[in-house]
């Protein structure tokens, strides 16, 4: 893994500071939260408080009956209905409707108030509806479908409103109080056949309505049968008449602040009063968060915990039968934690008893929203956010930057220690080395070994011209000491001794001259001024006194077809090429075809021997024509392996090159010398 990989990952470190972040606003939510639950519960108490002095608002504080039996709600209208037997106008949720005791689906119910009217709609299911027969007389009307509202105040004075049709269409009640049947025109009724039974929808006024109401619904299939009796009730006096209490109503709406719904229930948990709204819509969620949608869900995710049961919904019969309230109803104060399922906030509920002295009345819940925490909390969060992307591209570019700038210097010291060492030269000096970091010390502890490096390999170019100069005199007077020795009387032993002397004086000197020849050669390249020739001239010319010095050789040469020129020496020319047959008539058996070519590139001429022989070993191509490196065996007799490095001083001294690569029975050796032009 490169430097700035490794860095990048280092950078996801800072990762850290957005979760210790979010950690931070977490802790101040659940602090938010704990404040709002507490503000909520004293507001709660300060409500229920106030609400004791209208305990005669509460008509059921002595009533035995829990959760509702045997009453009816009248629900709150924000219109009137039409009075025609259809229920697709009032303005309430068709889950508002009651089953009748005993009569499961088949019938259906509903109460409500608007002003000073009563309304009443049912809807039974009945596959034969009967008729009223007015012409059979009063004793066998009541042997026919009918519908009957029981009314009573608290002395016991009941009164019946029967609903008898004659036939669908708007009918006229009859009112029986105390044995006494007369026609109600006050009341509007319709009446209504359906595909699967009846319809009723009534309206009543106000004033006729007792303390407490029941319905009544009689099912007959025939004139001559009674039928069957079905009621809300039980026994002879229906339940009390449950509504809302506009007294209490108008008490709360003072609290109703933004966001929070209260509920007042007597103690059977019907609903007496209802005011505010905890903005449960998606359109309310959506105006009232401004920050995006990936940032809510980030919300969710990171701050507000999951595990809140959903908010329950406003029961739409009027009951509220809710695990808080019915707390309440308990006699004992309850809160908890809720989520809505429409908008995904947290909802917090607080229940309170309400109190008329040591008397329990009724219950107060109170439902509040999060939307300010939300608020305040998203707001923290996007600025974390913000803040955090923010610093982390900067952190992240800084880091990548700087991986970038370090990965910069060590590659470009890498690249100069690689090219530090040529085939000419020496560099010790590296990029960096002013620098005073750990490259820097780095680049300076290359520098110092290439420095030691380059003073050893000069001293090593300069060991031949040193060995040479030094060890010429004592050779020349030992070979003149071993003449003079042979024109003594020597022994035969003396004699055989003197001549193996004479052989190693002999070859010391041809060693002297060759190593002496590399360092001339170097020093004409150094100091010879370039001249213009025709290298395919002195190439060919040198090629035919080859065919003389080595008759049991054959040469082939294949030059240019156009003028060759080179600027350079042709007496080093020639003297390179010489080593290179000479180096290939060694390697070559007799009536061996040795073959040069010269050719044209568009930059330089390329000057190819090629000759049959051993292949050169893979691991001396690169050394092959560095100074004092032979590749001869024995039978060749003793070379210093300075031809080939001749040829490389010459070729690069006219500014080319020289290599060396395996053919197929042979090896090529090929020298690249740049052109020149007839001016120079």
């Amino acid at each position: 893994m490169n430097l700035r990989r490794q860095l990048l990952l280092v950078s996801l470190l800072i990762l850290v500071l957005p979760w210790a972040g979010c950690q931070f606003i977490r802790e101040t939510e659940t602090a938010l939260r704990e404040g709002q639950q507490e503000m909520l519960s004293r507001t709660g108490q300060a409500i229920a408080d106030s609400l004791s002095a209208f305990h005669s608002e509460f008509k059921l504080q002595n009533e035995p009956n829990r959760l509702g039996t045997n009453q009816i709600y009248g629900h709150p209208l924000s219109r009137p209905p039409i009075v025609d037997g259809y229920f697709d106008d009032w303005p309430v949720d068709s889950r508002s409707l009651s089953q009748l005791a005993d009569a499961g689906n088949n019938i259906q119910y509903i109460a409500a108030l608007y002003g000073n009217y009563f309304y009443l709609f049912v809807d039974a299911a009945d596959s034969n509806v009967v008729y009223r027969d007015s012409a059979a007389g009063n004793a066998f009307a009541r042997y026919s479908d009918r519908v009957a509202l029981v009314s009573a105040t608290e002395p016991g004075n009941i009164v019946t409103f029967e609903f008898l049709p004659e036939a669908p269409g708007p009918l006229v009640p009859r009112r029986v109080s105390a044995g006494n049947i007369s026609d109600e025109r006050r009341i509007l009724a319709h009446w209504q056949d359906t595909p699967l039974g009846f319809r009723l929808e009534a309206r009543v006024p106000r004033q006729l309505i007792g303390d407490r109401v029941g319905l009544v619904v009689i099912n007959t299939a025939q004139r001559e049968n009674p039928g069957i009796r079905l009621t809300s009730f039980t026994g002879d006096l229906p339940g009390p008449f449950v509504a809302p209490s506009p007294l209490l109503q108008s008490s709360i709406e003072g609290y109703a602040l933004e966001g929070l719904r209260l509920i007042v229930a007597d103690r059977s948990g019907w609903r007496l009063a209802l005011a505010g709204e905890i903005n449960t819509s998606r359109s309310a969620s959506r105006e009232g968060d401004a920050t995006s949608g990936w940032l809510r869900l980030a919300y969710r995710a990171l701050l507000e915990p999951a595990s809140e049961p959903a908010l329950p919904e406003l029961d739409p019969s009027g009951l509220e039968s809710g695990a808080l309230i019915q707390q309440a109803l308990d006699g004992q104060d309850a809160v908890d934690w809720f989520r809505s399922s429409r908008t995904g906030r947290a909802v917090v509920g607080v229940a309170k008893p309400v109190w008329s002295g040591n008397v329990q009345t009724g219950a107060l819940l109170l439902q509040q929203d999060t939307a300010a925490i939300l608020s305040l909390t998203n707001a923290a969060l996007a600025r974390l956010v913000s803040i955090t992307l923010i610093a982390m591209a900067i952190a992240a570019a800084a880091l990548l930057g700087y991986a970038s700038w370090l990965s910069f210097r060590i590659r470009r010291l890498s690249s100069a220690a690689e090219k530090a060492i040529d085939d000419k030269q020496l560099r010790a000096a590296l990029p960096s080395a002013g620098a005073k970091d750990e490259i820097g010390d780095l680049s300076r502890s290359f520098s110092q070994v290439l420095q030691q490096l380059g003073e050893y390999n000069e001293y090593l170019r300069t060991l031949a011209s040193k060995l040479s100069h030094e060890l010429r005199t004592p050779l020349t007077i030992v070979s003149s000491s071993l003449e003079n020795l042979e024109h003594e009387d020597l022994s035969e032993t003396s004699a055989e001794y003197t001549a193996r002397a004479r052989d190693g004086t002999e070859r010391l000197r041809k060693i002297l001259n060759a190593m002496s020849e590399a360092n001339r050669v170097e020093e004409l390249m150094k100091h010879s001024e370039a001249d213009l020739f025709c290298v395919d001239k002195v190439v060919s010319s040198a090629v035919a006194a080859y065919s003389d010095a080595w008759p049991d050789r054959r040469f082939d040469y294949r030059g240019t077809t156009t003028p060759s020129m080179v600027a350079g020496s042709p007496e080093l020319i020639i003297q390179m090429l010489d080593k290179l047959v000479d180096n290939a008539v060694d390697f070559t058996r007799e009536n061996d075809e040795i073959a040069i070519s010269l050719s044209a590139t568009e930059t330089h001429y390329e000057l190819r021997v090629d000759n049959p022989g051993p292949p050169l070993p893979e691991n001396m191509r690169a050394q092959l024509f560095d100074s004092m490196v032979s590749l001869r065996d024995e039978s060749h007799g003793k070379h210093l392996g300075l031809g080939l490095h001749i040829v490389r001083l010459v070729a690069e001294g006219h500014g080319g090159s020289v290599s060396a690569v395996n053919r197929d029975g042979g090896v090529s050796f090929l020298v690249r010398l740049p052109k020149a032009t007839e001016s120079g």
